[in-house]
């Protein structure tokens, strides 16, 4: 999957996001204060992409293998409607998200970067990966971001899949509009 017709197609039947964190959410640092307690540092534009998501219906889903109070911090700040960390079967925790949300495989696009997301990204109808997600990730990807992770990258996919599900202009004038 590698031309945008189809790319876009594929975007047009999806009804869920589901991102990994580190290195798709964030730029990949682990950052750890003497006392050993992990900060994470987030991109704002692609915060507002999940937050134009959930406020047309989508489900928003976050499986990471850390566990983390700045990722639950995050993930309630932008309202999202699924999280779980600590994970180490990302396609188990896949799979349970399909069945508790009736969810059929075309009907999810998965963002990751590294080895233990293609699992997932083979199984989703519309893979996706920042730019610099490694390069086995990449073969699986149908769609890699111009954005590099923790950078605008997941605001490149919301859009994609804004625009593709026709959601796009409606939520844009809506917040240009809100008064």
């Amino acid at each position: 999957m590698n031309n945008a017709k189809e790319i876009f197609e594929k975007a047009a039947k999806i009804k869920a996001l589901v991102l990994d964190v580190d290195g798709v959410m964030t730029d990949a640092s682990l950052t750890f204060d003497e006392n050993g307690i992990e900060y994470k540092t987030f991109n704002a534009k692609d915060g507002q992409g999940i937050v134009m998501l959930n406020k047309t219906g989508f489900i928003t889903a976050i499986i990471t293998a850390r566990q983390n109070g700045t990722v639950r911090h995050r993930f309630n700040n932008l309202a999202m409607t699924k999280l779980v960390e600590g994970c180490k079967n990302k396609i188990a925790a896949l799979k349970d998200l399909m069945a508790e949300y009736n969810l059929a495989a075309d009907e999810i696009a998965y963002m990751g970067d590294d080895l233990p997301d293609i699992c997932c990204l083979k199984t989703v109808g519309l893979p996706a990966c920042p730019n610099d997600a490694v390069e086995e990730v990449q073969k699986y990807a149908g769609f890699i971001s111009s954005k590099n992770g923790g950078r605008g990258a997941v605001r490149e996919l919301c859009d994609l899949i804004l625009k593709a599900t026709g959601k796009y202009d409606e939520i844009v004038n809506a917040i240009i509009n809100k008064e």
